[in-house]
């Protein structure tokens, strides 16, 4: 029995050693798969594995690398006084197109909510979703559209369940407050335990009954 209560032991210390650096490798393969699927197109069309021995590998990390400095640059342009008048106008064009201005500022202030976690999203809660007794993560945004609450004859919630581990993506539900319950946590918090699948949730006392049973 001591011997197998060792091996249990080693066992059991192995696993929470492995656990966090698989969900890592996990994560970051979703993430190289996703990031390479999209350079893809433009590795082709630049043709710049041509530029490092046809390896394909080595020009989508040259891709990524060239897109990362171009970003930067933006950003760098848009942090002094020329660039905040260049984007302001051109935001101001967006703004006058009626599809894309929604899908644009749409975008944009979903990015800054997952940038900024605490003035995007209002509050974690968890709702029996996408169908009873099963229950997902989800982050109040704002108040239903007025229009939306006074169709149904209720007050309604805007309520973002996001994809796990993705949480860029995902649904927005409009739910009645009482069928959603707040948890004590932080969005930064909540957004982790999406991004690790789970394997970040280290009090289960957190998620209320019958959640928690």
């Amino acid at each position: 029995m001591d011997l197998f209560a060792r091996l249990r032991g080693s066992f059991i210390a192995g696993v929470f050693i492995v656990a966090p650096l698989a969900v890592t490798l996990f994560v970051l393969a979703f993430a190289v798969d996703w990031v390479g699927g999209f350079l893809r197109p433009f590795v082709r069309e630049t043709n710049l594995a041509a530029l490092v021995g046809g390896s394909e590998p080595l020009a989508q990390g040259l891709a990524a690398v060239l897109i990362a400095v171009g970003i930067m640059l933006v950003g760098f342009v848009a942090s002094n006084e020329a660039g905040r008048r260049l984007f302001g106008g051109f935001e101001r064009g967006v703004a006058l197109l009626p599809v894309v201005r929604a899908v644009y500022f749409g975008v944009r202030q979903v990015s800054e909510s997952l940038a900024s976690p605490g003035e995007g999203f209002d509050r974690v809660v968890v709702a029996e979703f996408p169908h009873d007794n099963t229950y997902a993560i989800g982050f109040v945004t704002n108040p239903a559209p007025r229009r939306v609450s006074d169709a149904v004859g209720a007050d309604l919630k805007a309520v973002f369940f996001p994809h796990s581990p993705n949480p860029t993506a995902g649904k927005l539900v409009m739910m009645r407050p009482d069928d959603f319950d707040e948890l004590d946590m932080s969005v930064a918090r909540g957004l982790r335990l999406l991004v690790t699948t789970g394997l970040s949730v280290d009090n289960v006392e957190e998620l209320p009954d019958p959640v928690a049973r």
